[in-house]
């Protein structure tokens, strides 16, 4: 489960894809082999979260990971390149890595 924390120090990536709103939904496919079928088996991968923008030409992922070197780690790993290399002739990407500041919840 995503849980957003200042204080959990988590690794927290941010990723913007720009896609033809034709091939949104092929973006989101891949997307989500690549998390299914090796992202989120490798060690200190938290969590991570799919969106697809209404005018159909973004899909974002917010990833969580323990740690940079967990991050880098996967990266490394060839499991997940196919699909991200599939998802790249299809989408630009932008990357963020992030770390929370602070959060904020309405008052009861």
């Amino acid at each position: 489960m995503t849980t957003i924390s200042a204080e959990n120090n988590y690794l927290t990536l941010i990723n913007v894809f720009t896609v033809a709103p034709a091939n949104q939904q092929k973006l989101i496919e891949l997307l989500t082999l690549a998390t299914e079928n090796s992202v989120k088996k490798i060690t200190g991968f938290i969590s991570s979260s799919l969106h697809r923008g209404i005018d159909g030409t973004r899909v974002t992922m917010y990833a969580q990971w323990r740690s940079m070197e967990d991050y880098q780690n996967m990266r490394s790993n060839p499991a997940a390149s196919p699909y991200l290399d599939e998802a790249l002739k299809i989408a630009t990407f932008e990357p963020g890595m992030y770390e929370v500041v602070k959060t904020f919840l309405p008052e009861s």
